[in-house]
């Protein structure tokens, strides 16, 4: 075969397949369905197949597969380089920063060659590395002979923590397996079918967990006693309202488990004394769930709670502190809601709270010391300063595991600036370095510039982007440039570091993010008011006027101009390639959510209900025009697409595998132009794409291969 035009692109057959939109008998459609229900008409619906097994739809992916392989020899020897620089700015053999748990000191460690991480640890006096560690659990021997392995969360025991639970998933199905371990001897005891999570009780006898309902709901909590068969096990909470999900957590001092349900706009949560022993039947309710009103509970001590809410109009949260005998009395407020500051989440200990949030769209952290007699009184935040303008930073909170401690573990970075970890002394935000991830390959901070832009929405709100490149390029001429967005579910996209835009900068790229309406970089409104239910069409607008404000100021040119989105960020790429093709020239879409009309209708696909809350249920007239308006799948026209390369896992329990490859088969039916359009569905793993480091970073080489060539930035630049 001497050209890429040999070979044709796989054709799935259109078939008619009418879907209900509105009522249908024996399905929870939500409220006030439309009756009689609407008929859409989905040629590429046989492509569903929940087993994963039908031969024909089986055939059909791999011959995409194959395709995709065609089409990309021409830039294999690009891939190759690509996925070299990769390796290169990575440290091979690392260690993360150690974090104090108990008796001991924890960390993972990760060996040239090896896929997956090793689980240690040391004495808490010991010297991470040294010959006093111990290995705690290595992922590759885990792995080993399996196609896809994702190990969750790794639990040691109280008190001694010589006992240990961890959850596996084998499949990519975001369905895990707890085992446990004693003295590096895997037990026969399992427990099957929950969502990973696991929090001991008091000590090594027992565990919480929570397992998925058949549309893979977190529905309930469960407690497990060492021993004794799931059979026996108790349920302790069950949810049964498909809008909400049931979650578990435990306080800071570990005598008590939070539990509840929370939705999209509400939650409820319940606290359980462990100090109580066997009786795990009597839950204290903190308040009863009130429609639009979340919070989320911390305990402070034992008896007072610290809570965090939106109730009362406060769109970008109060705290208020109540006591645990009068847990639903909220009315004194610590820290009262703020136009200019947006609180995201917030961790306890003894002496001193610490915040995470947001301000003038960067992230913030904040602490609040405890007063002498140990309560919280003032409510003055104290902000820990950063030097440069445009940075990430956050408490880590899941290493904070000593409630009595003058210190948190805090991360920084900046699109520039690789990560350091910090141990900060709340008391006065001084700070000592305990890690600084080392980026190899000729990497030099100094040789990259990070600035912040604003673009024009056609409402007239600023959007802010943030943007790096490398200081030699020539900006009196447009270069090729990498735009990134999501904007959902009030995700925020940071600008952090990333070796993943390397290979695009160091090619003479710009790589911009995007802070559009639908995340919530400006503060819970951008979220709520701006990019959600009947307003979601602004995260789109938003997208498209960042991408006319880099044409607009030289910086980029369409020719010269690709996107990238992912999951919920794979609906923003398809609904504005739609509306603006013409703006880009390549697209990479990961895990697209695309066929936005077929599968919110439809409750029995998973994790559909909770999403009513998020886009709204298009079975009632109020939401059909309107989402019908920008769904993807059903407006695509015939008109000019970019180049667009498509990752997808078979797997996946949150975009199912069919959503891309209708959305491929409908775009070549419909495109009028030559352009690329790939489908790339691994076989063997779910959402979050491969779990094997190496196999990961192939990946990404050959999404970044496909930009290059079609923006014409294939040659690496010259330190």
């Amino acid at each position: 075969m001497s050209t890429n035009d040999e070979v044709k692109p796989p054709v799935a057959p259109r078939r008619e397949h009418i879907v209900l939109i509105g009522k249908v008998e024996g399905q929870d459609r939500g409220e006030n369905p439309i009756d009689p229900p609407l008929r859409h008409v989905d040629h590429y619906f046989w492509l569903r197949d929940d087993e994963r097994k039908d031969p024909e739809v089986m055939h059909y992916l791999k011959q995409e597969n194959e395709y995709v392989q065609y089409r990309m020899r021409d830039i294999q020897q690009l891939q190759e380089e690509i996925y070299a620089e990769h390796i290169s700015h990575i440290q091979e053999t690392d260690m993360s920063a150690p974090y104090a748990h108990g008796p001991y000191r924890y960390y993972t460690r990760e060996e040239k060659g090896k896929s997956y991480k090793i689980h240690c640890r040391v004495p808490a006096t010991g010297k991470p590395g040294s010959a006093e560690e111990e290995i705690i659990m290595d992922v590759n021997q885990v792995a080993e002979g399996k196609p896809f392995c994702d190990v969750m969360q790794i639990k040691p025991a109280p008190p001694d923590h010589q006992r240990i639970a961890y959850s596996v998933d084998w499949v990519g199905k975001e369905v895990y397996t707890i085992e446990l371990k004693e003295r590096d001897k895997v037990l026969e005891e399992r427990v099957e079918g929950t969502n990973g999570d696991i929090i001991w009780g008091l000590d090594a006898s027992s565990f919480f967990y929570t397992t998925k309902d058949e549309a893979l709901r977190d529905n309930k909590v469960w407690r497990h006693i060492i021993g004794q068969p799931q059979s026996a096990d108790v349920c302790l909470y069950e949810e049964n309202d498909p809008l909400f999900s049931a979650y578990m957590d435990k306080s800071a001092d570990g005598n008590t488990l939070i539990l509840g349900s929370m939705s999209t706009e509400t939650a409820e949560a319940h606290l359980l004394d462990l100090r109580k022993g066997n009786d795990y039947t009597t839950l204290e309710v903190v308040r009863p769930r009130v429609k639009g009103v979340r919070y989320g509970v911390e305990l402070h001590g034992t008896e007072e709670l610290v809570i965090l809410t939106n109730e009362g109009g406060a769109i970008n949260h109060k705290i208020v502190v109540a006591s645990r005998s009068d847990p639903s009395n909220w009315s004194r407020v610590l820290v009262p809601n703020s136009e200019a500051s947006f609180i995201e989440s917030c961790a306890v200990t003894k002496h001193f709270m610490v915040l995470n949030g947001r301000r003038n769209g960067l992230t913030r952290v904040w602490t609040l010391q405890a007063a002498a007699d140990g309560t919280f009184r003032d409510g003055e935040l104290k902000e820990v300063k950063m030097d440069e303008e445009v940075f990430t930073v956050e408490c880590i909170m899941g290493h904070m595991k000593t409630y009595d401690t003058p210190v948190f573990r805090m991360y920084y970075s900046s699109m520039a600036t690789p990560p350091t970890w910090y141990d900060v002394t709340a008391a006065d935000h001084s700070r000592v370095v305990v890690k600084t991830r080392e980026v190899g390959g000729g990497f030099r901070s100094e040789d990259f510039v990070v600035e912040r832009h604003f673009a024009t929405a056609p409402d007239g709100t600023a959007i802010p982007l943030s943007m790096v490149f490398h200081k030699s390029m020539d900006r009196s001429v447009p270069h090729p440039c990498m735009l990134y967005g999501y904007g959902s579910y009030g995700l925020s996209m940071d600008p952090e570091f990333t070796i993943k835009h390397l290979p695009y900068t160091e090619r003479g790229m710009y790589y911009v993010v995007a802070h559009i309406r639908g995340g919530a970089e400006m503060g819970r409104a951008w979220y709520e008011v701006g990019g959600k239910y009947l307003t979601k069409r602004n995260t789109f607008s938003d997208f498209i006027a960042a991408a006319e404000y880099l044409i607009e100021k030289k910086m980029t040119t369409p020719a010269q101009l690709a996107c990238e989105g992912r999951s919920a960020g794979g609906l923003l790429l398809g609904a504005v390639l739609n509306m603006r093709p013409d703006l880009f020239q390549a697209a990479i879409s990961g895990v697209p959510f695309v066929d936005l009309m077929t599968t919110m209708c439809d409750p029995t696909i998973p994790l559909t209900t909770g999403e009513w809350e998020e886009w709204g249920n298009p079975n009632t007239y109020k939401f059909y025009d309107y989402m019908l308006s920008y769904s993807p799948m059903d407006n695509v026209r015939a008109q000019r697409y970019p180049n667009i390369y498509i990752q997808a896992g078979l797997h996946d329990p949150r975009v199912a595998y069919w959503e891309p490859a209708k959305w491929v088969s409908k775009l070549r039916h419909m495109k009028t132009d030559q352009n690329e359009i790939l489908l790339n569905m691994d076989l063997e793993s779910g959402h979050f794409s491969a779990k094997d480091r190496y196999k990961y970073w192939r990946e990404s080489a050959s999404q970044q291969a496909f930009v290059c060539k079609h923006l014409k930035s294939t040659v690496r630049r010259l330190k």
